[in-house]
């Protein structure tokens, strides 16, 4: 192979060149990049390199990595971004493969057609957790959306101070089972009109922001699921608690450019869905919220059941794999729509923003690393020293297959 730092380097010009195609495709960005400026400028100064040649620049990577004088996991770990990369690139040029398999050949797990069982234990469950009440289960759901929740035209003035109240909670407990450094500082910012729940970017240097959307009501028995999946231990200690053990201490420069159609963003939003269970066992979470944020916003308790309902959203991440699968297949949108909203209980407007983002070039794709990394993780920490397993989620390179059993 070329020197290291020389395959590093293309390996970061490719991620910048695809995320170039990609993120004016309604993505926004598939990459999360943090390394050198000069290699981001290059890329941002030059004339877009046909997805064809990308795809035959992937090839060459992972013709570097045979005989590579690298550790045999950071060889394959590099050489399932690259084939992601090299998927991508294909895809790009108008390779058309059927979506399983294209989502194995990006994220390193199989997908497939989920049964509607599943969803319907998950609604039984919801049904139980949810309080009584008339209506069907979708109505009573909306209902206790409604009943914990801020409307926009308070969330600039209300919102930052809880999440802050609620960050200290999450990080206190996350330093209970990995250390954190001193002086982090992680801020809350509601973007104006914006129709996402949240979103965690660690930015260096111990600074890190929450960004959570201003243009929907935001629901306060969620506070502690965002921001621990979006801060603590989900998103933002993974990477800042990753840029210290893999590039501060080994100088692993990849860890520096996240594809996100990628196997390590799996095992991300896996974790990212089990954050608030990670440090928040049992009914913690519900005793937090009630003590120090629902009953000072004059929110009463109803006799739901957080954890229960939370783990349905979880699952229900399904719903949205088999909507994916549907979009794929050019199904009209009533009917995704449909499916959507009979099985993820979807209000229209949720129904309609989901829609956009299975529609959006990319994200259909990314959609499957919340179920199928969730569950992935599900069994993966339920062992008797969970933090142990914690602890390698937030600090090393680990790919899916690195959590199967071997057959």
């Amino acid at each position: 192979m070329a020197a290291p730092q020389e395959w590093l380097r293309d390996y970061a010009l490719l991620a910048l060149r695809i995320n170039r195609h990609m993120a004016g495709a309604a993505t926004g960005t598939v990459l999360v990049y943090k390394g050198p400026r000069e290699w981001s400028e290059r890329v941002e100064g030059e004339e877009p390199v046909p997805p064809g040649a990308l795809a035959e620049d992937a090839e060459a990577l992972l013709d570097g990595l045979n005989g590579a004088p690298l550790a045999p996991d950071r060889v394959r770990y590099l050489t399932a971004q690259v084939r992601a990369m090299r998927a991508a690139a294909r895809r790009l040029a108008g390779e058309d493969s059927p979506l399983p398999e294209y989502a194995r050949e990006c994220l390193g797990v199989s997908v497939g057609w989920l049964p509607e069982e599943l969803f319907e234990e998950a609604h039984a469950r919801l049904d139980a957790a949810l309080p009584r009440g008339a209506g069907s289960v979708a109505e009573r759901l909306e209902a206790w959306k409604a009943s914990h929740s801020l409307p926009p035209d308070r969330l600039e003035r209300s919102l930052p101070p809880l999440v802050d109240q609620a960050v200290a909670e999450t990080r206190r407990r996350t330093s209970d089972i990995v250390p954190l450094p001193d002086g982090e500082e992680v801020r809350c910012r509601i973007v104006p009109g914006a129709l996402f729940r949240g979103a965690g970017d660690y930015e260096g240097g111990l600074r890190s922001t929450i960004h959570i959307g201003g243009g929907r009501r935001f629901n306060l028995a969620d506070l502690l699921y965002v921001v621990a999946h979006e801060g603590h231990p989900g998103h933002i200690a993974e990477a800042l608690l990753k840029e210290r053990a893999l590039v501060a201490e080994r100088g692993l420069l990849e860890q520096q450019v996240r594809f996100m159609l990628a196997p390590a963003f799996v095992i991300s939003e896996g974790l990212g869905l089990h954050a608030q269970e990670i440090v928040f066992p049992g009914d913690e979470a519900q005793r937090w919220l009630t003590d120090h944020v629902l009953t000072k916003e004059g929110m009463a308790p109803d006799g739901s059941d957080f954890a229960s309902i939370h783990r349905v959203q979880n699952l229900l991440f399904g719903v949205w794999s088999n909507a994916a699968l549907l979009a794929s297949e050019d199904r009209p949108d009533d009917e995704v729509a449909g499916y959507l909203s009979r099985w993820a209980l979807l209000s229209d407007a949720e129904t309609a923003l989901a829609l956009g983002s299975l529609r959006a070039t990319g994200m259909a794709l990314y959609i499957f690393a919340y179920f199928h990394g969730w569950r992935l993780l599900e069994d993966w920490l339920a062992v008797p020293d969970r933090n142990a397993r914690v602890r390698r989620l937030l600090t090393e390179q680990l790919l899916p297959s690195d959590l199967t059993p071997a057959p």
